[in-house]
C-alpha cells in the first residue's frame, strides 16, 4: 500500500532493514507522492541503491532496474525490434504469396521492451519501482534518451507511436557523481544527497542489516569503519562494506574484533591493494582498538 506519510514510509523502509533518515524518507515519500523522478547522489556505498530496493518491497511492487555503463545505447534501454522475427514473417508471407505491410511488421508482436519501456507499460495494480542505476556512467547523450520518460512517464515508438503509463513509474535514479549530469536531468528530478553516516548509524545499519551479528563486533566494526576512513584511500569504504565485513566475521564465528581478525578479513573492506597496504603500514592496532 501507498503510504499516507513520512513517518509511514520511513517505518516501512526499516521493516526491510533499511534505515532511512528523515531527509531520505521524506524525499523518497515525495517521489511516491508527487510521481517525480529522484535523483539520489552519493559516493559508492551509502545505500543509494539499496534505497530504491527498499521501496519496492515497501509499495509491494516490482523493480525494474537499468544498470547504466558507457556505450549503453537506446536499444538497450528503451526498446528494439525483433529483427529475426520479422524477417521470418517476411519470409512466410512470401511462401503463401502475401505481402506485409508496415503496420504489420512493426506491431507489438515483434517489440522488444527493454527496462524504461517495460516500466511505462507496466500493467500494475501498482505502479513499478524504475530504478536507472550509477546513471552517471552512461554517455552524456544518453540522458536525452530519458527526459520524455521523466517529464511526462511516456516512451515515444516512432513506427508506433507514444505509449503513456496507465501507472506512472515510481522513476529513481543514482550517481556516484562520476560526472555532472546535464541541467535538462536534473530539472526534472527532485534531489537527495545520501551522505555517509555517522558511526552510530552504521551500527544500527550493521545490526538491522546483519542481526545475527552481536552488539558487541556490530560496534567495534561501525567504529573500525570509521577509522578506516580517515587515511586519503583511494576507495573509503562506505556502508555497503561494513556489511560484508560483519557478514564475512560472522561467518568465521568471530565475536571480537582485533587487529590480527581484521588483518585476515580486510579484503571485505579495502578493494584496493594501495588501500590495504596503506592501513597496514600504519597498523590495524589504531583502527581496531579502543572506543
Amino acid at each position: 500500500m501507498i503510504p499516507k506519510d513520512v513517518d509511514s514510509l520511513r517505518a516501512g523502509l526499516a521493516e526491510t532493514g533499511y534505515l532511512a533518515d528523515e531527509g531520505l524518507a521524506t524525499a523518497l515519500f515525495l517521489a511516491v507522492a508527487l510521481h517525480q523522478p529522484l535523483l539520489l547522489e552519493g559516493e559508492p556505498g551509502v545505500g543509494k541503491t539499496r534505497a530504491a530496493i527498499a521501496l519496492a518491497e515497501v509499495l509491494d511492487t516490482v523493480m525494474i532496474r537499468l544498470q547504466c555503463y558507457e556505450g549503453l545505447t537506446a536499444a538497450e534501454a528503451l526498446y528494439e525490434w525483433n529483427h529475426p522475427r520479422q524477417l521470418l514473417a517476411i519470409r512466410l508471407a512470401e511462401s503463401r504469396g502475401e505481402t506485409l505491410t508496415d503496420e504489420d511488421l512493426f506491431s507489438d508482436a515483434y517489440l522488444l521492451a527493454r527496462p524504461l519501456l517495460a516500466a511505462v507499460t507496466h500493467a500494475g495494480p501498482r505502479p513499478a519501482v524504475l530504478l536507472i542505476d550509477e546513471v552517471d556512467r552512461a554517455d552524456d547523450e544518453f540522458e536525452a534518451h530519458l527526459l520524455e520518460l521523466l517529464a511526462e512517464g511516456s516512451v515515444t515508438i516512432p513506427e508506433i507511436g507514444t505509449r503513456r503509463a496507465v501507472h506512472r513509474p515510481v522513476v529513481v535514479l543514482t550517481s556516484n557523481r562520476t560526472r555532472d549530469l546535464h541541467d535538462a536531468l536534473k530539472r526534472r528530478c527532485l534531489h537527495h544527497t545520501i551522505p555517509h553516516p555517522g558511526t552510530a548509524a552504521v551500527e544500527a545499519i550493521v545490526r538491522a542489516r546483519v542481526p545475527e551479528v552481536g552488539d558487541t563486533l556490530a560496534d567495534q566494526v561501525a567504529r573500525a569503519l570509521m577509522r578506516l576512513r580517515e587515511p586519503p584511500l583511494l576507495k573509503p569504504p562506505g556502508v555497503a562494506e561494513a556489511i560484508d565485513w560483519a557478514q564475512a566475521l560472522h561467518a568465521l564465528g568471530v565475536e571480537d574484533l582485533d587487529a590480527d581478525v581484521a588483518r585476515r578479513t580486510l579484503g571485505a573492506v579495502l578493494k584496493y591493494d594501495e588501500d590495504r597496504d596503506l592501513v597496514l603500514e600504519a597498523g590495524l592496532e589504531a583502527v581496531v582498538g579502543g572506543r
